[in-house]
């Protein structure tokens, strides 16, 4: 059972208050984005959002709370779409491609993901760890599993999980983040796929 979204309060939120919250969290996805963290303000949130400052502080308690929500938030949807691109592959190499190719689309829709984590890593290092723990997590398990199948090689799913999470981050920052807003290049995913079936592939 999902837990409900609650103000600061404790109060279940209508659906009206649903969609406030889900405005203030897009609005500190731009805003922390565009200003980084320290100059961010709650009233540029709330203006960004289009509420007054004082609604704000019926959804969130201070800038830092809703920082920490905004990089949950972000981490929920990008495993989303990273899992529901993997689910389509019939093997583990092509959910492994496929799961990348969903990673790159959300980045390329929600750059400041980039921004934000970085950030996390002085405002909020417990944010940071979350945000890769939850990452990492489903993949290694999913990992151990095509290991105990024979699917793919004998690896350290946990060290292979980190390895594959890193090359994705760091394509993704030069392609997407410093990019000209174009797709991954073919050549770099043909690269990116080479890498990955060396990684995964029983020799």
């Amino acid at each position: 059972m999902t837990e409900a979204i609650t103000n600061v309060d404790g109060r279940p939120l209508s659906r009206r208050g649903l969609d406030t919250r889900r405005r203030l969290l897009d609005a500190a996805e731009i805003v922390f984005g565009d200003l980084g963290y320290h100059d961010a303000s709650i009233v540029k949130l709330a203006e960004r959002a289009g509420v007054a400052a004082g609604t704000f502080y019926l959804y969130f308690d201070s800038k830092k709370a809703i920082f920490d929500e905004l990089v949950r938030d972000l981490n929920r949807r990008v495993r989303h779409a990273m899992k529901e691109g993997s689910s389509r592959g019939a093997s583990r190499v092509e959910s492994e491609l496929l799961g990348f190719d969903a990673y790159f689309r959300f980045t390329s829709e929600h750059p400041a993901l980039y921004r934000i984590i970085r950030q996390a890593e002085f405002v909020s290092p417990e944010m940071l760890r979350y945000h890769y723990d939850r990452l990492s997590e489903g993949y290694i398990e999913a990992l151990e599993a095509s290991v105990e199948s024979g699917e793919i090689g004998k690896l350290d799913p946990e060290a292979a999980t980190f390895a594959l999470m890193g090359i994705g981050e760091m394509i993704g920052m030069r392609w997407i983040l410093w990019g000209d807003g174009k797709p991954i290049p073919g050549r770099v995913r043909d690269e990116l796929e080479r890498v990955i079936r060396r990684v995964l592939e029983a020799t």
